[in-house]
């Protein structure tokens, strides 16, 4: 069939994917949710499989036809989680192109998606820097002549710490510890079996330990950590601000190896655990930035990183102002 939409947009984060076909005046013709996107846990053919389905859905409510083998765009901008490594970009811009979406196909790291949402439409050269910290971290920026900078982003392996899965496991893990004696005395230790039923964290440990209580469970750790280190307790604290320290230091290795700690710069922060409003990471941010980088200018993003896929697709398409207006507001 006739191309009949300007972009096909994703985003495929590790717990949800959003789609949107979008047309040329910026009108949302299509959208669609669908599940994480995890190409190491169930292979690139599964998990662009999932992919397809959430593509289909977005493009039946378009009017289009995913499945005709002609493509229903001229540009496809997907923005994936596990696209961190060159290697892992090409190898799923190839799976991407293969479905024949677009006339052109265009894969990122889902973090380009956060950072062109959080920057706006009439900048001159589009230079910021995006950090999300969802359900784990990552951090990426580029300068006004189009250099990047980004991380590995592959976990402990490439040095990251925190987001929602490892301050889970840091909860856990010194709650334990101070049940047992070997740690720090903490709340975590009576909150942690409170909020998932069992008596005790030897219970709680049990449970997890013998898949009593589902591993994904785990996550729930991360919004009590912040609840009780609302509450003054030391250990808690100490991790959130941690946390802080971690964000602070990723937007700031990113802003020195761009040259723009001289310049005004946009610092776009999204994702579940700085969106959520944690006064003591929100404050120990600020604070962390303005010391290390008096000139960032950091703001908290809260729309879906689809977003941002749409309006990279609509940059490359020339569209004027009222179709950004347009994308926003939808």
């Amino acid at each position: 069939m006739a191309v009949t939409a300007a972009c096909l947009a994703v985003d495929a984060g590790n717990s949800k994917t959003d789609v949107a076909v979008v047309g040329g005046d910026g009108t949302v013709l299509g959208r669609a949710r669908g599940g994480g996107f995890q190409p190491p846990a169930v292979g690139v053919g599964a998990a662009m499989d999932a992919l397809a389905a959430t593509v289909a859905r977005a493009a039946r409510a378009a009017g289009c036809a995913s499945g005709s083998g002609a493509p229903f765009a001229d540009d496809v901008t997907a923005c994936l989680a596990n696209a961190d490594l060159p290697r892992e970009e090409r190898e799923l811009a190839d799976a991407v192109r293969a479905r024949g979406w677009g006339r052109e196909t265009h894969v990122l790291n889902d973090t380009f998606a956060l950072l062109r949402a959080g920057l706006p439409d009439d900048a001159a050269d589009g230079h910021g820097v995006a950090v999300v910290c969802g359900a784990g971290i990552n951090c990426v920026g580029r300068d006004g002549g189009g250099r990047t900078h980004r991380f590995p982003a592959v976990g402990r392996l490439s040095g990251d710490w925190g987001g929602g899965g490892g301050l889970a496991d840091e909860a856990v893990w010194h709650a334990a510890r101070a049940a047992d004696g070997r740690g720090d005395r903490t709340a975590l230790a009576e909150a942690l079996p409170a909020h998932f039923g069992q008596r005790s964290m030897g219970a709680l440990i049990e449970a997890f330990h013998l898949g009593d209580l589902p591993p994904a469970r785990r996550l729930e750790a991360a919004p009590l950590l912040f609840a009780v280190a609302a509450d003054g307790d030391r250990v808690a604290r100490s991790l959130v601000r941690r946390q802080a320290d971690e964000v602070v230091a990723l937007a700031g290795v990113t802003l020195e190896a761009l040259a723009l700690t001289d310049r005004p710069t946009p610092v776009v922060l999204g994702g579940g655990i700085l969106t959520a409003g944690h006064a003591l990471l929100d404050g120990w941010v600020r604070d962390g930035l303005a010391a290390r980088a008096p000139h960032a200018v950091p703001h908290v993003v809260t729309a879906p990183p689809v977003l941002g896929a749409a309006l990279l697709g609509l940059d490359r398409a020339g569209a004027g102002r009222a179709a950004y207006a347009r994308l926003r507001a939808a």
